[in-house]
């Protein structure tokens, strides 16, 4: 006699096995979205079913990109390995789930599981990784929460972003009013896919981008266009100012030639301005005095001021805490503080909303005391703070909206010279 079980074909009429282990240890602390993908592609594990990372994020209702962030974060929490197909593609890869048992109780050590209370002060351990949480955190103007903080450390492990480029990333974003970590993540993406692997390339790449953006816009207006200017319209542009080297009091002068003709248009500006260049002998005539500053000196010109203003604010500071001591002991006690609420908030405790208020009732009082003890010594309330030649900009140039400031156009080689440049 022989026994055997009935077959069930509808794998959704199946059991999957879950270690205990997980859900008390892994899930509690876990992001939803990440536990429902270890769920689901555990259970396709258990019947040698495969299925993508793209067949996972459409049947959850969730962004391919979502996926691949949890598992980095399963990685990380040490629940499941990646199996790389290819080393130089770190997107191509097979899920090992690991025996959460043997990982606390086994006898290897090679690696050991971390709850998400144990693994971010870990990483937060970093210097470069708190000075990049303070840096969002003064940008945004609140605490990240703890989630908003591990998807920022996915980041950086799927796309290798430098600490520096995702705090300029958010300030970018911030300008723009948009400062959601998938807006941020797309940002960053499209930045490292061109090429841009840190701050300074970005800059450069998006002053010569808004500079470019500006022209576009003048010329327009000149024209009387109330569009956008299309790829080619703009390679022929581009071509006036860099190819043939004319300034844009030249170009507009081109422009104003097109006021005795019913359709104006960039084709028959590019004659004018072509046969003016023909007629240099293809020098670049009509292009920019000595008396205009290049987009890379107007960036030195805003470094340098900056720079000086926040020496002449170390200085102020230094002041007040000479005459004042318990100011610097007030201030040293605030970053502690919001420091201590940020641990508090990735550490999931129990009683963390009560801790918080705690805290920041304490911040309340020490921001008191602090105004207090500068007018009483005779202090104005922002005289330790940096004192920007133009508040609108923060001497950056850029507006929040994006634009260029009036200071930006403001900017002679006079001004220039005037910064020891």
């Amino acid at each position: 006699m022989s026994f055997r079980k009935e077959k069930i074909k509808d794998l959704f009429l199946l059991d999957t096995r879950v270690e205990n282990i997980f859900i008390n240890e892994y899930m509690a602390s876990a992001p939803g979205d990440f536990v429902k993908v270890y769920m689901f592609a555990r259970m396709y594990t258990g019947l040698d079913i495969e299925i993508t990372n793209e067949e996972i994020a459409h049947h959850l209702g969730l962004d391919d990109e979502d996926v691949l962030k949890a598992w980095t974060y399963w990685e990380r929490m040490g629940a499941v390995r990646k199996i790389k197909k290819d080393p130089n593609d770190r997107y191509r890869y097979d899920i090992e789930f690991v025996s959460l048992r043997e990982q606390l109780y086994g006898e290897r050590t090679k690696k050991k599981a971390f709850s998400q209370e144990d693994t971010l002060p870990a990483m937060m351990a970093d210097s470069s990784v708190q000075e990049m949480f303070a840096g969002i955190e003064k940008t945004l103007g609140k605490v990240i929460s703890g989630t908003e903080m591990m998807e920022i450390m996915s980041l950086m492990n799927e796309f290798n972003a430098e600490p520096e480029l995702i705090v300029y990333a958010y300030d970018y974003c911030a300008k723009r009013k948009k400062t959601n970590i998938k807006y941020v993540s797309a940002v960053i993406r499209g930045w490292l896919e061109e090429g841009l692997r840190d701050v300074e390339a970005v800059e450069r790449q998006l002053s010569e981008r808004d500079k470019k953006n500006h022209l576009y816009k003048r010329v327009f207006q000149a024209l009387g266009f109330a569009r956008n200017a299309t790829e080619e319209e703009k390679r022929i542009m581009d071509s006036w100012f860099d190819t043939m080297g004319f300034s844009l009091e030249k170009v507009l002068s081109a422009c104003s030639k097109t006021s005795g003709i019913n359709n104006p248009n960039i084709n028959y500006v590019n004659k004018i301005l072509t046969s003016w260049h023909e007629e240099s002998g293809g020098r670049s005539a009509g292009v920019k005095g000595d008396g205009e500053p290049t987009a890379g000196e107007i960036k030195r010109y805003y470094e340098a001021l900056v720079r000086k203003e926040e020496e002449e604010a170390e200085q102020r500071r230094a002041q007040v805490y000479e005459k004042v001591p318990r100011i610097k002991e007030i201030e040293d006690e605030l970053h502690n503080l919001n420091r201590e609420i940020s641990r508090i908030i990735i550490s999931d405790r129990v009683d963390g909303d009560s801790a918080v208020a705690d805290i920041r009732s304490r911040l309340d009082s020490l921001n008191m005391e602090k105004a207090f003890l500068l007018t009483d010594n005779g202090f104005e309330m922002d005289f330790m703070d940096i004192k920007y030649r133009c508040p609108q900009c923060k001497d950056t140039g850029i507006l929040e909206t994006g634009e260029k400031c009036q200071c930006f156009r403001e900017i002679t080689r006079e001004k220039i010279k005037s910064m020891g440049l």
